[in-house]
């Protein structure tokens, strides 16, 4: 398990170094591909404006499950780091299945591995994340963040995804060619 003072960092820090670690569910998961950072500071994080009922988990200590509903459709997950009270998480956005195949195929209806859990509404759907997850531990069960199996992995960075306040921070974090992402990360300039 990951310990409690890997997510008493920055959300940058820790949405990069989730590259690489499996996020398991019941058991159910696998190896997280792509993220995306968010702090207080950022006028794209449901923290900007300050504590609400929704946003609440984030003001939590770090370490914990962020759980919300975009656009009325799908629940999106995110781990809830930097210190207590200040309002920063991390949106897990695609995972590399590898455990519980056979049940994330039957709750998403999908036999296709790289469209399982290539998108936040699709991951949570695939490991059945609700708002009751919102607040718990990630050290504990239902939850396990294991670390990564290789420690120097290829990362990509880019702009994240779905949003239209400070698009230009390149706060999205992604296994470099992974096939599982949720979108593909813009290729660097080449002189």
């Amino acid at each position: 398990m990951l310990p409690p003072a890997f997510f008493a960092r920055d959300a940058v820090a820790v949405a990069r170094d989730l590259v690489g670690v499996t996020l398991l569910v019941e058991g159910i998961g696998g190896v997280l591909v792509e993220t995306e950072a968010y702090d207080r500071t950022d006028p794209a994080s449901h923290s900007f404006a300050g504590r609400t009922a929704r946003n609440a988990a984030m003001f939590g200590p770090p370490g914990r499950a962020y759980v919300y509903r975009s656009y009325g459709i799908h629940w999106c997950l995110n781990v809830v780091c930097g210190q207590e009270g200040g309002g920063s998480a991390v949106l897990l956005r695609a995972l590399r299945p590898t455990h519980g195949l056979d049940v994330m195929r039957e709750r998403r209806g999908l036999s296709d591995e790289r469209a399982l859990c290539s998108g936040p509404g699709r991951l949570t759907a695939a490991l059945a994340v609700t708002i009751a997850h919102d607040g718990l531990p990630l050290d504990r069960p239902p939850f396990a963040l294991l670390p990564r199996e290789e420690d120097a992995l290829p990362i990509a960075t880019g702009p994240r995804i779905g949003i239209s306040k400070a698009v230009e921070a390149p706060w999205r974090f992604g296994l470099a060619g992974s096939p599982f992402l949720s979108r593909r990360f813009p290729e660097p300039a080449r002189a």
